[in-house]
């Protein structure tokens, strides 16, 4: 008997006849034989409404008690959903992250999964339940309950997958699988049979919104596979596997975009060594992302440096900055919001050439200005007006002809 771990997303809850149908699809893998543990993030739009209750009554609420209120959203979706399977006449039992074992860092909204005791799990499973997990949410070691921030729901279900040993972890979710690009923005994006843990990481980390970042690092750490499919639809998905398993490596295989991203510019830094590491260590500190840096070549003993951050901590961020770079002397701090990041992707990359001249051409016809560029061996990225990202996510789906039928990528045995 095989456990299969299943998260259901807010669009996928979000009305008692949708948690009703989540139930039915749940009884069904039950039925079949498996041991069955789902993972449910809140009602759409319930924990936008609770953030908004708490900045009414301040405009910064304390982290500690954001925690405590938003994770009550992940709560009314698992007792919800138990009852709707009990209805259905199976064993139901919900459980809040605390009570699965989930253990976090003390990062308040920003929690990490540091450890997970399957222990009550596993005797509930053996009990024959199927059991619901609240996602998104933990304990650290003082006993507070804390949040692993948005998205956090894939994470908590692929670490419970990892935790359990099981199967697969099915994510469900409004759509039926990864594309080759965002289909609201590209009518003739695909989908995609397989990706690679590396693609789906660069292309979740490059604003891809089907998977969180954090959960495709954990299963490829786990190795752990993943199927995304739609709640809505009773079709196979798209499977996120290891690179050996896919027969066929395409140069490019999507194009993703990011509008939440920010520039934040500091000139006229001394050029010493030691004063990266002292701008950037305050920033990763308050736990702010940093994205693409580029250097400038020292002039006189002085030099920029530009970098990206997420436009939700620009604020933060450019008050931090702003206050260390004086302490370091540099000349004065810029910043910019209307900027979005656009970038291809592929394994196919190790072993083709002329990807980024490519990508530069099919920018360059359309006056697309690029601001900043970065690369990894399987993706190229170019910071861009804000104005022009639908139009260059448009041209690098058709510049690399991901608009074409393509034969579907497969599994190796």
């Amino acid at each position: 008997m095989a456990i299969v771990v299943q998260k259901y997303g807010g669009t996928s809850v979000g009305t008692l006849e949708k948690i009703k149908n989540v139930a039915r699809r749940v009884g069904k893998v039950k039925d079949e034989g498996h041991d069955v543990v789902v993972v449910l993030s809140a009602m759409a739009g319930e924990t936008d409404r609770l953030i908004d209750m708490a900045h009414d009554l301040v405009p910064e609420p304390d982290p500690r008690e954001m925690d405590m209120l938003v994770s009550t959203g992940e709560q009314v979706s698992v007792s919800l959903f138990c009852l709707a399977a009990q209805g259905l006449g199976y064993k139901a039992r919900s459980l809040l992250g605390y009570q699965a074992g989930i253990q976090t860092s003390r990062l308040h909204t920003k929690a990490r999964i540091k450890d997970i005791d399957a222990t009550r799990l596993r005797q509930e499973l053996a009990q024959g339940q199927i059991v619901a997990v609240a996602g998104f949410q933990g304990l650290d070691r003082f006993g507070d309950i804390t949040t692993l921030g948005r998205g956090g729901s894939d994470t908590t279900a692929v670490a419970l997958a990892a935790a359990l040993g099981a199967e697969v972890c099915e994510i469900y979710t409004d759509v039926p699988g990864v594309f080759t690009t965002d289909p609201g923005v590209c009518p003739e994006a695909r989908k995609m049979d397989y990706i690679s843990y590396d693609e789906m990481l660069e292309m979740a980390s490059l604003g891809a919104k089907v998977l969180d970042i954090r959960s495709v690092a954990l299963a490829k750490q786990f190795q752990v596979p993943i199927h995304v499919r739609s709640t809505f639809e009773d079709t196979e998905g798209t499977m996120v596997v290891n690179e050996e398993k896919i027969a066929e490596k395409l140069m490019v295989s999507g194009v993703a975009y990011n509008k939440n991203e920010a520039r934040i510019t500091v000139r006229g830094l001394p050029d010493q060594p030691g004063v990266a590491a002292k701008l950037f260590t305050p920033v990763a500190e308050a736990g702010i992302v940093v994205d693409m840096i580029i250097q400038n070549t020292s002039a006189d003993g002085l030099t920029d440096m530009t970098f990206t951050v997420p436009k939700v901590d620009f604020t933060q961020a450019m008050n931090l900055v702003t206050e260390l770079a004086t302490g370091l002397g540099a000349a004065d701090v810029l910043g910019q919001t209307d900027v979005a990041k656009v970038s291809v992707i592929g394994v196919g990359m190790h072993t083709h050439a002329g990807v980024a001249t490519r990508m530069f051409n099919a920018l360059a016809q359309e006056n697309i200005n690029i601001d900043l560029i970065s690369t990894s061996e399987i993706k190229v990225s170019c910071l861009i007006n804000e104005k022009y990202t639908e139009l260059a996510v448009r041209t690098l789906h058709k510049a690399f002809e991901l608009d074409r039928d393509a034969p579907p990528r497969e599994e190796t045995l």
